[in-house]
């Protein structure tokens, strides 16, 4: 057997789904930090508020990944998965920039770090099972494609959650000030909106798409350097197993997933202080006067440009890596984005940012499909979920070290400076571009060789 050719809408309403996800993360991203520090936490400490998100990737996509590997039932293998993270992950987007309202029971910065850790479970419950589905519904040939279109939902549902906050208080008039202690009403009510709209893209994708069956996954002809006999009885404790027996392509690219992410968690943490002290001209201390919640929102639109970017180039990685390989287009789309966050510290003024984060949109498209798209190729069809779950280690641990280290370095060595945060980010990201060449991607090799 064969799996079947998927039209574009077809893989366009499977992918739906990340457009709600990504719209929540990208508000998340964006305005966590500025919550966080309206609700008492210094700039040094934003880092240590932000490993709650890599803590609970490392600990539930793994785990999410086994089980909906070896789940089967009447709404498919993946679907329950990413629908239950998505009404959890609308939860905590409602609650967070709410927490203190709870402040009778304990402080708001506590709560509003609780709601970021439900927040960080829910979407990586709804992450992982996201990428296993494509993997397991589209073809050797339409990967490249799936990703990328995937990548495209991406970037518009974070440009929607990134311009949310602006546009509410630009074109609907909602405040972006409020007294100290609480948080202004356009990111509260740009919450509320972000998790309506991701329970409604999720059952979009829920109602309009349907899984093979294990047995159809079964049937069909196993690629990789896994084994792919079917497994019996499967146990939690295999995710050990299969971690020690993972594919030489996702062990050379996890290097590459590294320094990417080092530098992703960085600049997501850090560009609102960077650019309040660097380029507004405010006093490192200063978070909550008018020109610090000015320039959070501008960072919100800085974060949609590169979004914005990220979803219409995802259109051209596929002729892009069909032209010059997978491997080379990663490469130079990180070293474009690399060099886009070091010129950060140089721009004039933050509307020369745009131009920056231009480039940073290059690299985030590129970040969120090739890897995937050449580590596909080398994974059996029944263990997609588990592997997919896995390679997050290299996506969280990175964030994990950067969270750890991050808050003391902007504060002993930058002296509070947080745009040499961005800078080293930029340094990272170059990294990451230099090991790519290392990586072995087997579909490429396989076609190559077809043609031969």
């Amino acid at each position: 057997m064969e799996k079947r050719k998927l039209g574009f809408w077809e893989i366009w309403n499977m992918s739906f789904g990340f457009l709600g996800i990504q719209m929540g993360f990208a508000l998340q991203n964006a305005n966590a930090s500025r919550i966080l520090q309206i609700f008492g936490a210094d700039v040094h400490e934003l880092s240590w508020f932000w490993i709650i998100a890599p803590l609970m990737g490392l600990i539930v996509q793994p785990i999410i990944g086994h089980y909906s590997d070896n789940t089967w039932g009447k709404f498919g293998r993946r679907k329950p998965y990413f629908l239950v993270g998505a009404v959890l992950a609308s939860v905590g987007l409602v609650l967070m920039p709410q927490a203190d309202i709870f402040i009778a029971f304990m402080p708001a910065l506590w709560v509003g770090a609780g709601m970021l850790m439900i927040m960080d479970a829910s979407f990586n419950i709804a992450m992982e099972p996201f990428r296993a589905l494509v993997a397991d519904n589209l073809r050797t040939d339409q990967r490249t494609m799936g990703f990328s279109v995937q990548t495209a939902l991406i970037g518009f549902g974070a440009v929607i959650g990134s311009w949310l906050p602006y546009a509410l208080t630009n074109w609907f008039n909602i405040p972006n000030t409020a007294p100290d202690g609480t948080v202004p009403p356009n990111l509260i009510w740009s919450f509320i909106v972000g998790a309506i709209i991701l329970v409604v893209t999720i059952l979009i994708t829920v109602f309009t798409t349907k899984e093979y069956s294990p047995e159809e996954l079964d049937s069909f002809e196993a690629k990789g350097e896994v084994d792919a006999n079917p497994v019996k009885e499967a146990k939690l404790s295999d995710i050990f197993t299969d971690f020690k027996k993972m594919p030489t392509t996702m062990r050379q690219l996890s290097w590459v997933q590294f320094f990417s992410w080092f530098g992703l968690f960085g600049m997501w943490v850090f560009t609102t202080p960077a650019l309040a002290h660097h380029l507004y001209g405010l006093p490192i201390t200063d978070t909550k006067s008018q020109t610090y919640q000015d320039a959070g929102d501008w960072v919100g639109v800085l974060f949609g440009v590169y979004n914005l970017v990220s979803a219409l180039f995802a259109f051209c990685l596929p002729y892009i890596a069909f032209k010059i390989g997978r491997k080379l287009t990663h490469s130079i789309s990180l070293i474009i984005g690399g060099v886009s966050l070091i010129s950060l510290y140089f721009v004039p003024d933050e509307n020369w940012a745009i131009l920056s984060m231009i480039g940073v949109g290059v690299a985030w498209a590129s970040i969120l499909a090739m890897p995937y798209a050449i580590l596909a190729g080398s994974i059996a069809p029944r263990k997609m979920g588990v592997y997919m779950g896995i390679f997050n280690f290299f996506i969280v641990i990175p964030q994990i070290i950067n969270a750890l280290i991050g808050g003391p370095i902007v504060k002993y060595f930058y002296s509070g400076n947080a745009i040499y945060a961005i800078v080293t980010s930029g340094i990272s990201f170059i990294i990451a571009a230099l090991l790519v060449v290392k990586v072995k991607d087997v579909d490429d090799l396989k076609s190559k060789s077809e043609i031969l």
